[in-house]
């Protein structure tokens, strides 16, 4: 081979090796990535888990103790119809409900599929115990059957604390909203209650009236004030007590036509209890008679004869609180 030659092909060469080495340079660049560091690898995996899971169980305490509870149970019983008219409304289903006396607002769990679980008083034991029921839920007239009930299922207390009404009634629904997993609607539903209320309020403390309670058995009489079952006129209403000194229990004060004369109320709210527990009423024939009609409530048309699917059988739920606010409201002039 001439030297020309030899120097032509080793020039080639060169060429080529030069080229091959460029375009090998680039792709490296282009398409390999640094491996991800051991620190950035763990900050990724905190952040995928940065939201935690729901718990599955929680611990409930409630005046009768503490109670773990699985969230969002299946089968459910409950003998207060506060928190059933709530779970109405946030839309969980429940198994077992004591079906006598219901309110005609919850006529729905008269149905059939809703097993019959006793009475508000009396639980039908054998029957809650044969659902397998996976939690129950009571308040005051069923509370002392918490014991038997308690070794059948998780049992939790929700009654409303009359003390503290619209605080009591606030807190249950949230109870009820972490359990069912619907704790969004539940404070939805609660801060409309509340501001509805808080409206009232204002409105009522402004006009400086006073009132009194009065629920009607037959033709006995019996007066509530603050702090009573049905002091939430008073507590959170803001309606004056006509009489601060009434005695706070469970049946009321009795007291007699002329007691209702001698305080003379701005506003005398009535209960029928005839009409929620067997249809009979008696309020307005017991109430408007000779003596009370000398009072200012009776001469300004301000005797209001309350729900009493509300205020008597049911109470403390998102639908029966709401309708209570409204049916005062609509009764302040």
């Amino acid at each position: 081979m001439s030297k020309k030659l030899s120097m032509l092909v080793f020039t080639i060469i060169m060429a080529m090796f030069v080229a091959a080495c460029g375009n090998g340079s680039k792709t490296s660049t282009e398409t390999t990535k640094p491996a991800a560091s051991p620190q950035a690898s763990a900050a990724a995996t905190t952040a995928a888990s940065a939201t935690p899971a729901a718990p599955t169980e929680i611990t409930i305490k409630h005046k009768l103790g503490e109670t773990k509870v699985k969230t969002s149970p299946k089968k459910v019983v409950v003998f207060d119809y506060g928190v059933l008219d709530s779970l109405d409304r946030l839309g969980v289903e429940v198994a077992g409900v004591p079906q006598a006396n219901l309110p005609s607002y919850l006529d729905k769990y008269k149905d059939a599929k809703y097993i019959n679980a006793g009475t508000l008083f009396e639980p039908d034991f054998e029957k809650i115990n044969a659902m397998k029921a996976d939690l129950i839920i009571i308040s005051g007239r069923a509370e002392k059957a918490y014991p038997e009930l308690a070794k059948i299922a998780p049992t939790i207390f929700m009654g409303v604390d009359n003390t503290k009404y619209m605080a009591s009634f606030t807190e249950n629904a949230e109870t009820l909203g972490k359990i069912f997993a619907k704790e969004a609607a539940a404070k939805t539903e609660v801060t409309k209650v509340q501001e509805a209320a808080k409206q009232l309020q204002t409105k009522v403390s402004a006009s400086g009236k006073n009132a009194l309670i009065v629920l009607v058995q037959d033709t006995a009489l019996s007066a509530y004030g603050a702090g009573s079952r049905f002091g939430i006129i008073h507590d959170a209403f803001g309606f004056k007590p006509v009489d601060p000194k009434i005695e706070v229990s469970t049946h009321g004060q009795n007291i007699s036509n002329e007691y209702i004369l001698e305080k003379n109320p701005d506003y005398l709210f009535v209960v029928d209890r005839g009409k929620a527990v067997d249809g009979k009423s008696t309020g307005k024939q017991t109430i408007e008679n000779e003596i009370v009609k000398k009072t200012n409530a009776f001469k300004n048309g301000n005797i209001v004869y309350l729900d009493p699917n509300f205020w008597y059988l049911s109470g403390g739920g998102l639908i029966s609180v709401e309708g209570m606010v409204k049916e005062v409201a609509a009764s302040v002039k």
